[in-house]
């Protein structure tokens, strides 16, 4: 088994808990689905958020769909002057057999913007 890492990204509508909780959610849900993964295959997960998206840590949407005992942490994202707003991010490092090239990279909603080269 080889350690992949997977990115991903997505936009929050507002800065309002259950947005920020169900983008979150929806982010996590893709990163799965796309790449057949288990919560057995997560080792850890990295989100980050834009400093305009203080409601609610990320995270939390990762516990309300069973990872809870994968490594979390949350931290805040380089505050760049016209930056996408609103945006969390998530750095998940995985164990797998599949080759780098196989793994989905997952960019939804606004987020999609910043990888247009991988976005689907």
């Amino acid at each position: 088994m080889a350690v992949r890492a997977i990115r991903g990204a997505t936009q929050v509508d507002a800065d309002e808990r259950g947005l920020v909780q169900e983008a979150t959610a929806e982010l996590i849900g893709e990163v799965m689905a796309r790449n057949e993964l288990s919560t057995d295959d997560v080792i850890s997960v990295l989100f980050t958020a834009t400093p305009d998206l203080t409601s609610e840590f990320p995270a939390l949407a990762a516990r309300k769909l069973g990872f809870t005992d994968v490594p979390l942490i949350c931290s805040v994202e380089i505050a760049v002057p016209d930056a996408l707003p609103r945006v969390v991010r998530l750095l998940a490092h995985i164990e797998t057999d599949r080759p780098r090239a196989d793994l989905q990279h997952v960019y939804l909603r606004g987020a999609r913007a910043l990888r247009l080269d991988i976005a689907q």
